[in-house]
């Protein structure tokens, strides 16, 4: 779903979700050397800890906080541990992405951040395990397993969640964005009925990890099967290794927009159109923030 004001999921360049990458600095320094929309970490055991604290114990827990020093929003947890921060700078292009399988979390995850971001997007591709199966978290807290690419197989869970979040009563425009990567699952008149605004194709089956191929054929063929907006992601591998490289990756897919991960990781100025700094510009310019 959108927050705030709409995004637009067209002719884009943007920071993937990455798992201990997406922090502040990076979203931040992403998006100084032009990225259009930066998205955090995929934050699938947080949706858990915030439940818990939420529900179980009918307060809430997890403190929001106006830093004025750092000039910052900081979602705080009870043992002081900075679980998102965020601040005005990215506020309307940044995307909250949280990993659930389970509406009601959705829901309070929801409500807690939606004021800070531009929007908040149900991942619904990744394969890994702690996604996809029950497990204890860092919290010590358990995690209900079945999101990530397990939700692709269960469309009842998928309509939950998605009904469950167009039902927020504030103000602004509300969508379920669904990130995919699956070949098979991914069709339009399948997720039309949830509210879907995109599709953001990882095009790799389950099975497969970054130093596969991506299938740019698959993303093309979904590009010109839809109406909605398509964003490619997973060229980081064959083909993105500068600016230029993204618009060829995106001609390739016929997608709508380009989704950035591993080559922004390893230098995050692929977005200049300038062309690439050094690493050591690159830093210099990372610690500033």
């Amino acid at each position: 779903m959108t927050v705030n004001t709409p995004l637009c999921f067209r002719g884009k360049k943007i920071l993937a979700p990455m798992v201990r990458v997406g922090t502040l600095p990076m979203r931040l320094l992403a998006l100084d050397y032009g990225a259009d929309i930066v998205y955090c970490e995929l934050y699938g055991h947080m949706t858990s800890f915030m439940f818990t604290f939420i529900y179980h114990f009918c307060l809430v827990y997890l403190f929001s906080f106006h830093i004025e020093v750092l000039e910052t929003v900081d979602f705080v947890a009870p043992n002081e541990r900075v679980v998102f921060r965020t601040c005005e700078k990215e506020r309307h292009r940044v995307v909250f992405q949280m990993g659930s399988a389970d509406a009601e979390r959705a829901l309070a995850v929801a409500k807690l951040v939606e004021s800070d971001v531009a929007g908040i997007d149900i991942n619904m591709g990744c394969p890994k395990e702690y996604s996809t199966k029950a497990t204890c978290n860092s919290f010590c807290m358990f995690s209900q397993g079945g999101m990530g690419a397990a939700l692709l197989s269960d469309p009842d869970k998928i309509e939950s969640v998605s009904i469950t979040l167009w039902v927020l009563n504030c103000p602004g425009r509300y969508y379920v964005l669904c990130s995919t990567g699956s070949r098979n699952e991914c069709t339009e008149d399948k997720f039309g009925v949830f509210g879907l605004v995109y599709f953001c194709l990882l095009e790799r089956k389950k099975e497969e990890r970054p130093q596969h191929p991506v299938h740019c054929d698959v993303i093309k063929a979904i590009s010109e099967a839809v109406s909605i907006p398509v964003i490619a992601n997973g060229g980081s591998h064959d083909f993105i290794k500068e600016y230029t490289d993204i618009e060829t990756f995106q001609k390739a897919t016929a997608a709508s927009s380009v989704m950035i991960a591993r080559a922004a990781m390893w230098n995050p100025s692929v977005f200049r159109k300038e062309g690439l700094f050094p690493l050591k510009d690159v830093m210099q310019d990372y610690i500033k923030y």
